[in-house]
């Protein structure tokens, strides 16, 4: 083997945007997952979870939650207002429409992916129906004070469950009228604390589960307003909440970066009735695991730690292979850093700046191993700011270092880099 030097480059500050929200497609191989940032990717199961699509962030985009609707047509809105749908052939917001209701906070699809609902500030739910070239506004449901943070439909497309602060109510779609309303607060030390919740998921058999800031899982017959089963799996909030298409399987996620599970096995072997029981818990983040996706043979989890984490579940594994490995993905799968050879420049990429440096030098040599001292510190030449309120989605210099490109969504930039005045030109 020949011999080689090793720079060790520790000046990229790179700062990895948190996993905000997860959709798995229903029947179908893909997951969605937007960022902090406002990018989204989609990775595709069939594919080993490979990475094929990714979405450049925008300043004023900031997605709150994702959804997938009439197959492969995938819908996203956050606190702009905007319900926005991504063309995934082009990599790009393709339209856009006003939710009419301030900030939309949540978001949910039919079981035929021919709705949409969404959660807005106001208090209010709105209906719109998935049409050929976008969405089309249909009904207004029954406003109450109070942001809408969480929404779930009924598998038979008729009732929606709607979480808030402190209470959560189900209504019927077709009169758009409110035919349950629960208070899901307590006193603690006869001091009274909010409880949020933070996720819902309306279940086929008319239980309604919720997740809130008290770190509770909460089971609810919503027809009679009852409490069924209570479960305290974290001291501090449950953030996320997703369940399992047979429904006898739910993932959760709490603020302390933990995850667990329940799942719904009987109270005696071989025996009819069931209860949910808390099975396994996780620990695979270090901050809030802001997203949870439950596909039918893994646990998906995504925290403001940047990671992507999919743990299989063994029991639903047939054989041994990569759907029984467990996966992190814990870096970008984009090329952020580029290299001119020749001129010994690194030019790394950030969300709306490059930053370009010169290696460091040295005149000592060692032996294998060895770690030289450096003549010459690394040099920051120049940061080059983008306009605009795109995000950067590639660039690159070239390999004598004279010029230097970088493209968004919509346009290109390139430019002229002299070194000895470090000066840019833009062409």
């Amino acid at each position: 083997m020949g011999e080689f030097e090793v720079h060790r480059v520790r000046f990229f500050g790179l700062v990895p945007a948190g996993v905000r929200c997860l959709a798995c497609q229903p029947r179908g191989s893909r997951l969605a997952l937007a960022r902090t940032d406002g990018a989204v990717e989609v990775y595709n199961f069939s594919a080993n979870y490979y990475q094929e699509k990714v979405i450049p962030g925008h300043e004023a985009r900031a997605v709150e939650s994702l959804c997938w609707a009439a197959g492969d047509r995938l819908f996203g809105a956050g606190l702009s207002g905007d319900i926005i749908e991504y063309d995934l052939s082009r990599l790009s917001a393709a339209r856009a429409a006003d939710g009419g209701g301030g900030p939309i906070w949540s978001m949910a699809a039919n079981g035929t992916g021919t709705q949409l609902a969404i959660g807005c500030e106001d208090g209010s739910v709105k209906i719109f129906q998935v049409v050929p070239g976008g969405i089309q506004f249909e009904q207004n449901l029954d406003r109450r004070k109070g942001r809408v943070l969480c929404l779930s439909w009924h598998p038979s497309d008729t009732h929606i469950a709607a979480g808030s602060i402190d209470v959560f109510r189900v209504i019927d779609v077709a009169s758009g009228q409110t035919v349950q309303r629960i208070m899901v607060n307590y006193h603690v030390e006869k001091v009274k604390r909010e409880c949020v919740v933070w996720a819902i998921a309306l279940l086929s058999r008319g239980t309604v589960v919720t997740a809130d800031s008290f770190g509770r899982v909460q089971f609810w017959d919503w027809q009679q307003g009852t409490l069924a089963e209570s479960h305290t799996v974290s001291t501090s909030a449950v953030l996320s909440l997703a369940v399992a298409e047979k429904e006898d399987s739910i993932v959760v996620g709490t603020s302390t970066g933990a995850t667990y599970q329940l799942q719904l096995l009987p109270v005696k072997l071989g025996g009819s009735e069931k209860r949910w029981v808390r099975t396994k818990p996780f620990q695979h983040h270090s901050h809030d695991v802001r997203a949870v996706a439950h596909s039918p043979t893994a646990l998906i989890s995504g925290g403001l730690d940047a990671q992507l984490v999919i743990r299989p579940l063994m029991e639903k594994v047939q054989k041994k292979g990569y759907d029984a490995v467990l996966r992190k993905f814990t870096f970008p799968h984009r090329r952020l850093v580029s290299c001119a050879r020749k001129a010994r420049l690194l030019l790394f990429q950030f969300s709306q700046h490059l930053e370009l440096w010169r290696l460091g030098s040295t005149r000592e040599t060692g032996k294998d191993g060895e770690v030289l001292p450096v003549c010459r510190m690394p040099e920051h030449l120049v940061q080059l700011k983008s306009k605009g309120p795109e995000h950067i989605y590639c660039s690159c210099v070239s390999p004598c270092g004279t010029w230097l490109g970088y493209s968004t969504a919509s346009r290109f930039h390139l430019y002229r880099v002299r070194c000895d005045g470090v000066s840019l030109r833009k062409v």
